[in-house]
């Protein structure tokens, strides 16, 4: 029996947003969180298409065995897909041009897991009771950190850390760190955009990671934190486990956020 994913997923616009523009998606194959712009037309329009290209780029593939499958390409060709769909909106509404998100997608094949990362939403793995960050922030700052020339300490007050380099978003090619992650059973998994990360070091994350054994509760303990430390943007993350057991019957594609919400004028 191959290993498969048990998720949880939320999202909350925060304390400070009037709108939620972050949006996820999760099933027994595919983890996906992305991050609308705030500082651009219609993120929520963005983080929607984002994650729709990639549900609909797992879904292509039905109940095929993943084993022959490149995951890595299925991710960059999705993203892809997610820019020229922007771009044919942006086309259509000119309000919708230069509307940007970030994305973090998982696409999963047992042990073996395909990642798609761009921007500043990160994916965390905890195990053995250690926490470790699996994707590169695309940001000014991080950049500045790799080059030697700020610390990590600075890095988390830079009056910049929110600077973008990489996005994904329309008339562009997106340019997505793609790599592979081998996984355990037992393994623990959160991916969120940066209204988590903005408020709580990776210590208290890995506190609610380790201490909270429940995945929805997890999910709610982080967003309740962050809300607690000023809610400064919209919240959105996913708790998932790797687990030794067969999917649910009844598992099903699992979408919040702004994806979820009905279209506006509907």
């Amino acid at each position: 029996m191959s290993p498969t994913l048990r998720s949880a997923a939320g999202s909350d616009v925060g304390q400070r947003r009037q709108m939620n523009q972050d949006s996820a998606a999760t099933s027994p194959r595919l983890l996906v969180v992305a991050d609308g712009m705030g500082g651009h037309a219609h993120g929520e329009v963005a983080s929607s298409v984002a994650v729709g290209a990639v549900v609909d780029a797992a879904a292509r593939l039905g109940d095929t065995d993943l084993a022959d499958v490149d995951l890595l390409a299925v991710l960059g060709t999705a993203l892809e897909d997610a820019a020229a769909r922007l771009t044919g909106l942006a086309k259509d509404d000119p309000e919708l041009r230069g509307t940007g998100t970030t994305v973090v997608a998982f696409l999963v094949d047992g042990t073996r897991i395909g990642i798609a990362h761009i921007g500043d939403s990160r994916a965390y793995l905890l195990r053995d009771g250690g926490l470790v960050r699996l994707t590169r922030d695309h940001t000014l700052v991080q950049t500045l950190v790799d080059e030697g020339r700020i610390s990590e300490e600075e890095a988390a007050t830079h009056p910049r850390r929110s600077w973008l380099v990489k996005t994904l978003q329309d008339s562009s090619s997106p340019e997505p760190d793609l790599f592979f992650h081998e996984a355990r059973p037992g393994d623990r998994y959160l991916i969120c955009s940066d209204g988590l990360t903005a408020v709580l070091d990776d210590d208290a994350v890995r506190e609610v990671l380790a201490g909270e054994q429940n995945r929805e509760a997890a999910v709610a303990r982080l967003i309740e934190i962050a809300n607690a430390g000023g809610g400064p943007d919209n919240i959105t993350c996913i708790v998932a486990d790797l687990v030794d057991e067969p999917p649910a019957e009844d598992a099903a594609t699992l979408v919040v956020g702004a994806a979820a919400a009905p279209p506006t004028g509907s």
